[in-house]
């Protein structure tokens, strides 16, 4: 594909975009006072300002949505994780596929 045309390199870009994974503190005790409930992250294929710990902990999951997976949730699959942080469950996180316009 010829790179030098701006539609070409829109067209492409298109077709390599991962779905977008937005993830939402549900709840917050971060003994840092790092992470407020309600705070969005929107992943896209960089690591969120996310803490070291917490993004360790649902990188699995963030990837497995990117890439089509459909996880247990609760008594059946979804598009979608709950996961608490690794340092006794401080902080409550939600994520899921976001049906998010990119911007052109």
């Amino acid at each position: 594909m010829d790179m030098s045309n701006e539609s070409d390199k829109s067209e492409f870009e298109e077709k390599i975009s991962m779905p977008k994974v937005k993830l939402t503190i549900t709840e917050s005790k971060c003994r840092c006072g790092y992470f407020k409930k309600g705070q969005e992250f929107i992943v896209e294929d960089l690591c969120p300002p996310l803490c070291h710990e917490l993004w360790n902990y649902i990188y699995p999951s963030v990837y497995a949505l990117q890439n089509g997976a459909s996880l247990d949730y609760g008594d059946s699959r979804a598009k979608a994780f709950d996961a608490k942080c690794p340092d006794e469950g401080r902080v409550c996180i939600h994520g899921e596929i976001e049906d998010i316009p990119s911007a052109k």
